[in-house]
């Protein structure tokens, strides 16, 4: 009876889409892209839609020569357009003695010619580069009975500039940021990094999207091998679209079943610079306003970027502060429960007697409440990212408030507990990425079941585990814990829990492997 339930349900939900699925082309355009240039066939592929744009006119020299000059709208200057690229081929070209005298085989050299002091133009023959330079904002001349073109840099559209990072705020450092446009992106790196070991490789990733991804790193520093993996693993994805970095992220992790992020993005060119000039790699995507960092340790990411604009003093005492954050974030709900529950003779008879009279008249054990406040937290806080900034910052503090203290009004939960959730919840804002806060989070829930359950028994093996899983992570074959396990004393004083002071920093802190800039030797 199940089986037929479930065969049904299949028929029915594959039925639709079986009707929908027809051949548009017997040769997908994909399998001809090695072809050479046949402006016929591009314009049957491109002319359907209505943003793309096929200009056609006569040249004369001594044959009237058929072309076209393929644009879509939207991508280019139209300026720049009008003023140089037109007036080139309608006017210069025209007037041009030596062009009268062009035919078929020649004019494609010619135009070449005419175009190279005002654009940047160079020469295509595969039907791919075609296409790819239209739909990426080229202006592409086509001779419409030659198998060759020409791409001319027209491109032009409206971005959003260069602005304030908005999830990376800064007190005294630099505050420009990347934005959606991957050439701007790519300019503000190069202001920070002036050398020419800083190598930029540009790929396309996306079967359909054709996505544009560059690959950053300092080759006199970076390990060539980490380079080289970032490389392979990149140019192995198969997928039909790459809308933003962040999907690149889950498809190049070493464990992708890991809770703890591997790979880290940032929107700040100044912390790619550093990563940089550390041994690490940068990879930008086009539409994307961050940059992915690879590889990372633990310690990244409780760092932020005015730890490196504030005096070493002051970071030491506010690394502390944010590591003792997240501990609390990571283990107050637990040590509660445990206490409670197990191991009351731990805690101080008055202590133990107020904890007693305000539980009297709850109904729930304390992991029930713990996991009834996180509940609501976790609402609370979903609810506040997606609405609007004003309405979710006041939804968050006046949704806690009244349910905190209506749940303890109503004899549900009692007032220590309201304390340990808010403590937990304030320490866990202490941590800088969201994405560690996010692991955090999804960590607290077992050890919180196994306090629950087995008491500090229960919550060691629970750490144990967690150590375990953190020692055999790998990003891009560095240990997760470096340099923590394996110890590397330099880096662990340089630049982990404590910031040296910058007259002591001279050399790159041996965080991840990299070559040495004097003798060219791998660290």
């Amino acid at each position: 009876m199940a089986k037929r339930f479930f065969t049904m349900i299949k028929e029915l939900t594959q039925r639709p889409y079986r009707k929908r699925i027809r051949v548009v082309h017997k040769v997908p355009i994909d399998q001809e892209w090695d072809k050479p240039v046949s402006f016929a066939r591009i314009k049957e592929e491109l002319s359907k839609s209505s943003d793309i744009i096929f200009r056609d006119f006569t040249l004369r020299g001594k044959e009237e020569i058929p072309c076209s000059l393929g644009v879509v709208d939207g991508l280019v200057d139209k300026d720049l357009l009008d003023a140089y690229i037109l007036r080139v081929i309608m006017v210069e070209a025209v007037d041009d003695p030596v062009f009268q005298e062009m035919t078929l085989k020649n004019v494609i050299d010619r135009l070449l010619t005419l175009f190279t002091p005002t654009n940047e133009v160079k020469k295509i023959g595969r039907l791919g580069e075609a296409i790819d330079a239209m739909l990426s904002g080229d202006a592409v001349l086509f001779i419409k009975e030659s198998q060759e073109a020409l791409v001319i840099s027209a491109r032009g559209w409206s971005d959003r500039g260069v602005g304030v990072p908005q999830n990376e705020s800064s007190i005294r450092g630099p505050k420009e940021g990347f934005n959606e446009t991957l050439r701007t992106n790519t300019s503000l790196l190069r202001r920070k990094i002036k050398h020419p070991s800083l190598r930029l490789v540009s790929m396309k990733i996306g079967d359909l999207s054709k996505t544009d991804v560059v690959i950053a790193y300092v080759e006199s520093i970076a390990d060539m091998d980490v380079v080289g993996e970032v490389l392979k693993r990149l140019s192995r994805i198969r997928t039909d679209a790459v809308i933003s970095g962040d999907m690149l992220e889950e498809l190049i992790e070493d464990h992708p079943y890991s809770p703890f992020p591997q790979v880290s993005n940032t929107e700040r060119p100044d912390i790619v610079a550093s990563d940089l000039l550390e041994g690490r790699i940068a990879i930008m995507v086009d539409g994307t306003p961050s940059a992915l960092i690879v590889p990372v340790t633990l310690p990244m990411f409780m760092q932020v970027n005015d730890d490196y604009y504030q005096r070493a003093m002051i970071v030491v005492i506010v690394r502390t502060i944010r590591y003792w954050g997240a501990f609390i974030a990571l283990l107050a709900p637990s040590l509660y429960i445990a206490v409670t529950t197990f191991h009351q003779e731990l805690m101080p008879t008055t202590l133990v007697l107020s904890l007693a009279a305000n539980r009297e008249a709850v109904p729930f054990s304390a992991l029930g409440e713990a996991l009834l406040m996180l509940l609501a937290l976790e609402i609370l806080q979903e609810g506040g990212l997606r609405l609007p900034k004003p309405i979710g910052q006041t939804i968050g503090i006046v949704g806690a408030l009244i349910i905190g203290d209506a749940a303890v009004s109503a004899g549900l939960i009692s007032p220590i507990m309201v304390i340990v959730i808010g403590l937990t919840a304030v320490s866990g804002y202490t941590i800088p990425y969201y994405d560690l806060a996010i692991a955090i989070r999804l960590i607290r829930l077992p050890l919180m079941i196994l306090a629950g359950t087995m008491g500090f028994f229960g919550l060691a093996v629970g750490l144990y585990l967690c150590i375990i899983h953190l020692l055999a992570l790998r990003s891009f074959g560095t240990p997760y814990l470096s340099p923590i396990a394996p110890l590397r004393i330099r880096a662990f004083l340089q630049d982990t829990f404590v910031r040296a002071p910058w007259w002591a920093s001279r050399e790159i802190p041996d965080l991840v492997d990299v070559h040495d800039t004097k003798s060219g030797r791998k660290k």
